[in-house]
């Protein structure tokens, strides 16, 4: 199973810059590429809620699961 980011298709939705939200977040631009990238295994609630206000969306709009068959 893995959980996909989509946070940089939210952000393109919102026309927000990288450098737009990390100013509204108050997370650094190298954090939140990661963050975009899905190059992370972990973010903290506290940073979900603060891109979640910033955005306007749910936590579903910026997390997906994906079953790839593992059991």
């Amino acid at each position: 199973m893995s959980i996909i980011l989509r946070l940089d298709r939210v952000m393109a939705d919102r026309k927000m810059s990288l450098n737009e939200l990390s100013d509204r977040v108050g997370v650094s631009n190298v954090n939140l590429s990661k963050l975009k990238t899905g190059k992370v295994s972990a973010i903290r609630f506290s940073t979900l809620n603060a891109i979640c206000k910033a955005l306007k969306c749910q936590p579903g709009d910026i997390l997906e699961f994906i079953d790839d068959g593992e059991e």
